[in-house]
């Protein structure tokens, strides 16, 4: 069948430069992405790195604790002493009232601490401290992300990520060492763990056990996003040492080097892995997911 397409290694030096610009300017800000994610949800829980009970607090909340307890102890627990976070605690235990507000110093703490972020000219997600109801209203239950903020939120992300995947897969789509079928998996992929990252926000809002979902979708969009990005750029600069016939100097080492870490045995356990993995979702469905669906349909028809 006669190619319709030209290949990356075929186009002109300022096409590929134009390409690569790109592709490393998307590459950076994927990075810094996975960064800010592990300042802002990473560190829920108080401890740094991404768990699933960062996942939970972020989207479902910490029904144990109030708002302010959640992050005094979570994202923001380097901003403040510990005594100063245990006169906060303390004044949101008893009820957090304007009077003992004052009386306390709790106040002074919020002054000094928290209001060079949290003012008039915040950005429309960050609370206004320098008025008090705005803190108020974080005395109550902490339910996670609201509703208002999860759709906000989800649109924008909607709309850009879908925009960052669009011009990666149009770049990838003219490489020409992967067979179209797994070209095809690779460029739709970003966009069905899009969605479901998306969608499993809202599902971890209703019940934490959807928490595991976003974890996954996130690994199946960097994982794509990856692939795509690494051949992109080997077809344009590297063609000839990497994907020629025989692989060349670079293909035979890296030849070498797959035979010499993925052994028989390491494959073996991997499919092991992996069949494990498959009978924990299943049975995780069979006795948690369908049950909870059952039970909000239930739900829903008894409120009818």
């Amino acid at each position: 069948m006669t190619q319709k397409y030209l290949p990356l290694k075929d186009h002109d030096t300022p096409v590929k430069v134009l390409f690569t610009g790109y592709l490393c300017a998307v590459g950076i800000g994927y990075f810094f992405a996975l960064l800010q994610i592990l300042f802002t949800h990473g560190m829920a829980d108080g401890k740094f790195g991404l768990s699933i009970d960062d996942i939970v607090y972020s989207y479902y909340g910490n029904r144990s604790g109030t708002v302010l307890e959640t992050q005094l102890n979570g994202a923001m627990k380097d901003n403040a002493s510990e005594e100063q976070r245990f006169k906060i605690i303390q004044w949101v235990r008893d009820g957090a009232e304007l009077e003992d507000y004052k009386s306390k110093g709790i106040d002074s703490i919020i002054e000094e601490r928290c209001v060079m972020c949290h003012n008039a000219q915040a950005p429309a997600n960050t609370p206004d401290f320098t008025q008090f109801e705005n803190l108020k209203k974080l005395s109550t239950q902490d339910t996670g992300a609201t509703f208002s903020s999860l759709t906000r939120v989800s649109h924008v992300h909607l709309f850009g990520i879908s925009f960052i995947f669009m011009f990666v897969g149009l770049i990838f789509s003219f490489s020409e060492t992967t067979s179209t079928r797994y070209k095809c998996i690779a460029i739709g992929m970003p966009y069905i763990f899009l969605v479901t990252d998306i969608l499993s926000w809202w599902l971890t809002k209703v019940h934490p056990m959807f928490a595991w979902l976003i974890i996954l979708a996130g690994m199946g969009m960097g994982i794509s996003f990856i692939f795509m990005w690494v051949i992109s750029l080997l077809e344009m600069w590297a063609y000839q040492q990497i994907f020629i016939e025989n692989g060349g100097v670079y293909g035979q080492k890296l030849k070498a080097l797959y035979a010499a870490t993925i052994t028989p045995e390491r494959r073996a356990w991997l499919l092991s892995m992996l069949s494990l993995v498959r009978e924990k979702a299943h049975e995780q469905w069979l006795n948690t997911i369908i049950p909870f669906l059952k039970k909000l349909l239930n739900n829903i028809k008894r409120s009818e």
